[in-house]
């Protein structure tokens, strides 16, 4: 099964999507949210009402999580091109939850930025409370689901001004593109064979796929478990792979680029680059 939600910024409305086809899940659930996932979700779509949602906005999939946390230098090769070293441990940081929108929506270079890059990563969607897990292999059963995000991050302010600290480099209004789907993972199958890419004014910048992360989706789901407790509906994007303009082979994203990511069985996003006002 495949969620959206589409309408206005705000007021969107929970989709199904299965067969090419779309059905109107607001009589079962106000919203793709944590309540609605803990619950399991839907598996029949049958007596739902079909929807059109030709010429509507396509807004995150999920509604504003609890809690967006992220994990950085992920991919070897990524951390090569950063200037860092493989880490031991999974870096991890937090990201501002209001920074969703959609796969569609205006990505805002913020004021003052000089640096503003992306990031293609696959994230992960908690379905059931996961908290001090006993392992890696028991995680898989506490995810809702997979979606594509655009970790679109201002390395000045994640590294100049930082303090130490990378969350005021991510946390930008609408520096998380989400979406155009929430996949379960029946639908996705082993989410360490997908391929992710990322484009720029229609040039190539990232191709890669999961295999090449440092730490898989299981393990930080598993990892992450033993520091906090992660809700249904709390967001997890695992790291992108090497190719963004941090590494200086590429200029940073400025006012009239477009920017397209894309995975495997999770869809394309497509945004225009515009500066805040």
């Amino acid at each position: 099964m495949k969620y959206m939600r589409v309408g206005p910024f705000g007021a969107e409305r929970p989709v199904a999507h299965t067969d090419g086809r779309y059905f109107d899940l607001s009589g079962i659930t106000g919203d793709i949210d944590g309540a609605f996932l803990a619950t399991g979700g839907v598996t029949d779509v049958t007596g739902l009402p079909e929807i059109d949602i030709t010429g509507l906005r396509i807004g995150a999939p999920i509604a504003r999580p609890g809690v967006v946390l992220c994990v950085g230098l992920n991919y070897a090769a990524h951390a090569a091109e950063s200037g860092a070293a493989s880490p031991e441990h999974p870096v991890v940081f937090y990201k501002a939850p209001n920074t969703l929108v959609g796969p569609y929506d205006d990505v805002l270079v913020p004021r003052g930025s000089t640096k503003t890059d992306w990031e293609v990563e696959l994230a992960v969607v908690i379905g059931r409370t996961a908290r001090y897990l006993e392992s890696p292999q028991e995680a898989l059963a506490h995810i809702a689901g997979y979606t594509l995000a655009n970790d679109i991050s201002e390395r000045d302010f994640q590294f100049a001004v930082s303090g130490g600290q990378w969350s005021k480099g991510k946390s930008c209004e609408t520096f998380n593109p989400l979406g155009p789907y929430l996949v379960t993972p029946d639908e996705v199958g082993d989410p360490g064979k997908l391929s992710l890419r990322s484009w720029v004014n229609g040039e190539p910048r990232q191709d890669s796929v999961t295999a090449d992360m440092i730490f898989d989706v299981a393990y930080l789901v598993w990892h992450l478990s033993q520091y906090t407790v992660l809700d249904p509906g709390d967001l997890i994007s695992t790291g992108t792979p090497e190719g963004v303009a941090l590494s200086g082979r590429f200029p940073y994203l400025a006012d009239g680029d477009v920017v397209e990511v894309e995975i495997d069985g999770l869809g394309r996003q497509r945004s225009a680059v515009k500066d805040a006002a």
